[in-house]
């Protein structure tokens, strides 16, 4: 039986990689060290509500300035939508 992935896992795999950001990065700009966000990914920390909290409000902003960019972006289809 496999065992259910870590949220340092999902925080990697699913926004990190995807958003081209780094552990830095966000660690910057969420106000903390880059040590904290590496334990999380790295599966040696459990994050707590606060960290979460931090963490959502970063990602969504940085949908939505990647949504903001690829709106005004032309393709063969016309502006993607991320809805």
């Amino acid at each position: 039986q496999r065992e259910p992935t870590g949220p340092g896992e999902i925080l990697h795999e699913e926004f990190l990689v995807p958003l081209g950001l780094t552990q830095r990065e966000l660690a910057e700009r969420i106000g903390c060290d880059l040590k904290v966000v590496n334990r999380i990914v790295n599966g040696r920390s459990g994050v707590t509500e606060e960290m979460t909290l931090k963490l959502v409000e970063e990602l969504i902003a940085t949908a939505h300035r990647l949504e903001s960019l690829l709106e005004n972006r032309p393709t063969p289809l016309g502006p993607l939508r991320l809805d």
